[in-house]
């Protein structure tokens, strides 16, 4: 049978529910009842299925995904007046 998790305790005990999959376990995540997640250990040779790019090509896209929004505030402190007024 698989253990069960709520992603609140997921989120607050990662390292801890990280060792038991690291031991072998399989663990699903429920939220708000419901299984969402199912966290497992990776095998040998299993990360050659899954399509990862290097973390400085994947970091390039998204600094160059941010240079072509325009941001709604010029600032964080704006943003965080206009935020507190809508409270």
């Amino acid at each position: 049978m698989l253990k069960t998790v709520t992603a609140k305790h997921l989120k607050n005990r990662t390292g801890e529910v990280l060792r038991e999959v690291g031991r072998g376990a399989r663990i699903v995540v429920t939220r708000r009842g419901r299984p969402h997640a199912l966290l497992s250990p990776v095998r040998e040779g299993q990360l050659g299925e899954i399509d990862l790019r290097p973390l400085e090509e994947a970091w390039g896209s998204i600094e160059e995904s941010l240079k072509k929004t325009r941001p709604e505030f010029p600032t964080w402190k704006e943003a965080m007046r206009w935020s507190r007024r809508r409270g």
